[in-house]
C-alpha cells in the first residue's frame, strides 16, 4: 500500500472522486485530511481549469487535501489518470495529518507527518507561476472557474 495525496478533483465531493471509489480500479482507503508541510502554489490553470500544485516548493500555501492508502492497481490508474508522466509528476511530499476517519483525538506524534505520492506539475508554462494561489480546490468555489471534464473520454483503463 503507498499513501496518495490528493488536492483537487480527487477529493471527496469532487468531479472526479468516483475514480477512487471504483474497486474496479484498485483499492483506496481514506485515511485522513492533510495539508503539505511545505507550501507550493494550486493553482487553476489551462483550458479545463485543473487544479495543479506547481513544483514550487516554498511558494504559495499549505495546501489542503486528503490521504488514501491505495493498492498498486489503483496506483496505476492513478498514474494513467493524471497523464503521469507528461502531465503531472508523481513524487513524495510531506504531508501533516489533520484527522482521521472517526478520529476523536489528534493522531500521535509520529503519525503526524506522512511521506505521500502526490501528483504535482513540474514541466509549465511560466506564467502559471502567476496565477493566483489557492489554499483548497473546491470545483464550486468562488474562484468562479468550473472544472471541464475531458472532451473524449478519458478513464483510466482498468489495470490488469
Amino acid at each position: 500500500m503507498a499513501d496518495v495525496f490528493v488536492y483537487g478533483t480527487l477529493k471527496r465531493g469532487q468531479p472526479n472522486h468516483k475514480v477512487l471509489l471504483d474497486a474496479t480500479n484498485g483499492s483506496a482507503t481514506f485515511r485522513s485530511r492533510g495539508r503539505t508541510v511545505e507550501p507550493y502554489p494550486l493553482v487553476i490553470a489551462g483550458e479545463r481549469n485543473i487544479p495543479r500544485l506547481l513544483n514550487l516548493p516554498g511558494r504559495g500555501y499549505r495546501g489542503f487535501g486528503e490521504i488514501y492508502a491505495v493498492d498498486e492497481q489503483m496506483l496505476r490508474v492513478l498514474d494513467e489518470f493524471e497523464e503521469c508522466p507528461d502531465l503531472y509528476q508523481r513524487v513524495r511530499v510531506s504531508v501533516e495529518v489533520l484527522e482521521g476517519e472517526g478520529a476523536s483525538k489528534e493522531p500521535p506524534a509520529a503519525e503526524r507527518c506522512l511521506q505521500c505520492f502526490v501528483y504535482i506539475a513540474t514541466i509549465y508554462p511560466p506564467e502559471w507561476a502567476q496565477l493566483p494561489y489557492l489554499e483548497n480546490y473546491d470545483s464550486q468555489g468562488a474562484h468562479g472557474l468550473p472544472h471541464h471534464p475531458r472532451k473524449t473520454d478519458k478513464s483510466p483503463r482498468k489495470a490488469p
